[in-house]
């Protein structure tokens, strides 16, 4: 049977001064792989998205107001597999416990706005002195310092800023907003590898070090993989819509019911996909021969295709095309379609909820899908409620004796 001890990162203990979803997404990531997470929270909270609605609490999902109990689905995804302590920074003494906690921990992970570590006094430097061997992550949204230092990191702000939303759209239409917070979810995947990685070198030089990851950065990272700078003097639109006019055929076409993705680059696929459509002659029509040819006429073969998929339904397509012929075709499925997959959920990769009080949450979120061959890694620890932890980190792992903890609860810096 695998236990904890079979979790990759068991033995890793991760301080958490994360706030919003870039930063708490890294820990929760660090955390699904085993490590030990403590999230530090100011007394009475100090994560804004904890009050995101909807909300989960004995009457099950609401939108508020919410009575004592409820808990946001955000903070139930985000805070799963943590441990969940209060501490009020600005306090000395709440700084004075955070060395102490430092000095047991072997990651720290902060994503404050710009300047704020330094000014609390929780910054690598002052840590460090406090356990030379910590790796401290910052993620931020433009980096420290910051390019637009008025600005504040929002997703929306990012993407706006990296040319993703001007990459995204119909050639004649608006820029547009990537369904997800494409900004935010990236990374802390980036912050989860440097640590990962500054963590194999400790075990080589005994030293920790900072890590400093960017949102802008990342995903600015990712736009230049499309050599735009090359497109563009080419005279190729940034926009290209549901289709990617160099690899035509690639792209999304309607159908009866709905709509299905099809791509059919390669030779073979090509020839086959114009025999389903009843086009075969165009095979050796000089617009489409080639590849070349096919991106100045993508348009006039995307019009050849679509006369034939909207006469069928989306089942049809991918069953004539995928099942019979092996061309990659599939159905755009809806956001709950996905969720609700069986598949998915064996896997890992999307999970139920849980509420610490209540139980099951009729909601699922996103698990970790990675699967290890003789380890376990997964969300299967639901969040903890506020300050729920104090007891158990300050008492037995800083060794406060329960008058000390009385007295940090009456003094409100725990």
């Amino acid at each position: 049977m695998l236990t904890n001890i079979s979790r990759p990162l068991h033995g890793i203990r991760v301080l958490d001064l994360t706030v919003a979803l870039s930063g708490p997404y890294a820990t929760l990531i660090l955390g699904g792989l085993g490590a030990e997470v403590i999230r530090v929270e100011a007394p009475g909270g100090s994560d804004i998205s904890s009050s995101n609605p909807p909300s989960v609490g004995k009457a099950g999902i609401n939108f508020g107001p919410n009575p004592d109990g409820d808990l946001s689905l955000t903070t139930l995804s985000r805070a799963r597999n943590k441990k969940s302590v209060t501490l009020d920074l600005k306090t000395e003494r709440g700084r004075e416990i955070l060395m102490r906690l430092a000095a047991e921990c072997d990651v720290v992970v902060e994503n404050m706005s710009e300047g704020t570590a330094a000014r609390l006094k929780v910054d690598y430097e002052h840590l460090r002195q406090a356990n030379p061997r910590i790796v401290y992550a910052s993620i931020k949204a433009f980096g420290e310092p910051s390019e637009y230092p008025s600005l504040k990191g929002m997703d929306i702000i990012v993407q706006a800023l990296s040319g993703v939303m001007e990459a995204t759209g119909f050639a004649d239409g608006p820029p547009t907003r990537l369904g997800i917070p494409v900004a935010d979810l990236l990374a802390p995947m980036f912050a989860v590898q440097g640590i990962l990685a500054a963590l194999i070198q400790r075990g080589r030089t005994g030293e920790g070090q900072q890590i400093q990851v960017s949102m802008l950065d990342c995903l600015a990272s990712w736009v230049a993989e499309e050599h735009f700078d090359v497109l563009c003097r080419d005279g190729q639109p940034t926009r290209t819509g549901n289709s990617l006019d160099r690899l035509a055929p690639f792209g999304v076409y309607p159908t009866k019911n709905g709509h299905v993705a099809i791509v059919a680059f390669r030779p073979d696929w090509m020839k086959a996909l114009l025999e389903v459509v009843g086009r075969p002659e165009l095979v050796d029509d000089p617009r489409f021969a080639t590849r070349g040819p096919r991106l100045q006429h993508a348009a006039e073969l995307n019009t050849v295709i679509q006369a034939w998929t909207q006469t069928v339904t989306s089942e049809h397509v991918v069953d004539v095309l995928l099942e019979q012929r092996g061309i990659p075709a599939a159905k755009i499925r809806t956001p709950h379609e996905v969720v609700q997959d069986p598949s998915l959920h064996e896997s890992g990769a999307v999970t139920r909820l849980t509420h610490p009080r209540y139980g099951g949450v009729a909601a699922t979120s996103m698990g970790l899908p990675i699967r290890f061959s003789a380890s376990v890694a997964q969300f299967d620890q639901p969040a903890m409620e506020l300050g729920s932890s104090n007891e158990e980190v300050y008492g037995q792992l800083l060794g406060l004796s329960g008058e000390e903890i009385d007295a940090l609860l009456k003094q409100k810096v725990i």
